[in-house]
């Protein structure tokens, strides 16, 4: 911090040297919920009432910048679970017939929704205590991802007062952004919802930018570019890196393989195949992501990449053997600084048939579970409870190391 001035009342939680913790949400609209029963449970282990008062910076993407961003005015994580149970079937309304030609679902529910829950005036400056307008107000940094149709790139909006964009000398300052246009902005997915279009320069119409779902860039998983936007120079905010001094949690909104092509019948799959482009796009993006943060942070939990990589948590002897021989060495322990740049948990739910059953679900359609857009109350509730029997891996004492309070569960 070079400015304490530009902080508000945040100055003095950021001012305090000290570790930073960080969390990054994945993007997969309506399985959202699979991430907040993930998140219910590390929530209960930190014994916190809210989040935000563990995490220094949260980063979300589409449905989980919906999240992020409650966690990030306060919000617990069971008030988030009630928004989903009682606003998930109003998210998605679909359009009448004609208006299925732009999009399938309806934006103006969603828009009245988050304008209640981030309020309809709350903009991303942090908070001053001469404000008392009665809108919520960020207590934590907030880091949400978009795509900038305008301009053909990704924009991830960070809150931090000293980025480049948001000093506040400039007319076109990023924190002026309405809380609830920039979600529902990231949560615009093609197809499904309109664009929202937003004039960042208050008297500049070529200021004016069409935005669509965060969710088609290759940010889905925001974790690496969340750890980037904590500790590189440009983005001065330069956070120390290190095992003891930054950690970072991801949480994904399940996974699980899809059957593609067979050599007997490849010809036969070709239109299954090309529809599924874009789907195994974000997917490969996703897991690079998530590559990424294993390879330059330190991994302490996550499931496999694959039987090479395996699941990338350092572990004691050679990286030898049969698969199964290699997962049984015991990793090493956390408090043997290995001289990574941050230590790293990712916590995700297998929806693949195997998965399921596992969890106890092996009667689940795996493709009815996947469902990004079924927001009935029945498929909400199975959601909760598959997301509830997968947040069994969730252990903080043991994958948070140093970070984690003294008082923390298991």
């Amino acid at each position: 911090m070079t400015n304490p001035e530009l902080w508000g009342d945040l100055a003095d939680r950021y001012r305090t040297p000290g570790p930073r913790r960080m969390l990054a949400l994945d993007g997969g609209g309506i399985r959202g919920v699979l991430t907040l029963s993930i998140l219910k449970a590390i929530e209960t282990q930190l014994g916190v009432a809210r989040l935000s008062d563990y995490f220094d910076y949260i980063a979300g993407t589409s449905t989980g910048a919906i999240i992020a961003s409650g966690l990030a005015i306060g919000k617990s994580v069971d008030e988030l679970i009630d928004f989903y149970r009682s606003t998930g079937t109003a998210m998605f309304e679909r359009t009448r017939y004609l208006e299925r030609l732009n999009s399938l679902y309806r934006n103006g529910p969603l828009e009245q929704q988050l304008k209640s829950v981030f309020g309809a005036t709350t903009d991303l400056k942090p908070p001053r205590a001469s404000t008392n307008d009665g809108q919520p107000r960020l207590k934590t940094l907030l880091l949400v991802v978009t795509r900038n149709v305008t301009t053909d790139s990704p924009w991830p909006i960070s809150t931090n007062p000293e980025a480049r964009y948001n000093r506040p000398d400039r007319d076109d300052c990023n924190l002026c952004i309405p809380l609830w246009q920039l979600v529902r902005a990231s949560t615009a997915a093609p197809i499904y919802f309109p664009p929202e279009v937003i004039q960042v320069h208050p008297t500049d119409p070529a200021k004016t930018f069409v935005f669509v779902d965060g969710g088609i860039t290759p940010y889905n998983n925001p974790a690496f570019v969340l750890y980037r936007f904590a500790t590189h120079p440009a983005y001065r905010l330069n956070w120390p890196t290190g095992e003891r001094h930054l950690q970072l949690v991801s949480v994904g909104t399940g996974a699980g393989a899809t059957d593609g092509a067979t050599p007997d019948s490849a010809s036969g799959n070709i239109v299954s195949t090309g529809l599924g482009v874009p789907t195994a796009l974000m997917y490969g993006a996703l897991v690079d992501q998530d590559v990424n943060c294993r390879t330059v942070g330190r991994c302490t939990y996550g499931d496999l990449i694959d039987r090479e990589l395996l699941d990338m948590v350092p572990r004691e002897g050679a990286d030898e053997g049969k698969l199964a021989e290699r997962l049984k060495r015991q990793p090493v322990p956390l408090d043997v600084d290995m001289g990574r740049q941050f230590l790293f948990t990712r916590y995700n739910v297998d929806l693949s048939a195997t998965g399921l059953k596992e969890l106890g679900f092996g009667h689940i359609d795996p493709a009815a579970a996947k469902a990004m857009d079924k927001a009935d109350a029945p498929h909400i509730q199975l959601l909760l409870d598959i997301g509830t029997a997968a947040a069994r891996q969730v252990n903080v004492k043991a994958h948070f190391g140093p970070f984690a309070p003294a008082s923390a569960g298991a």
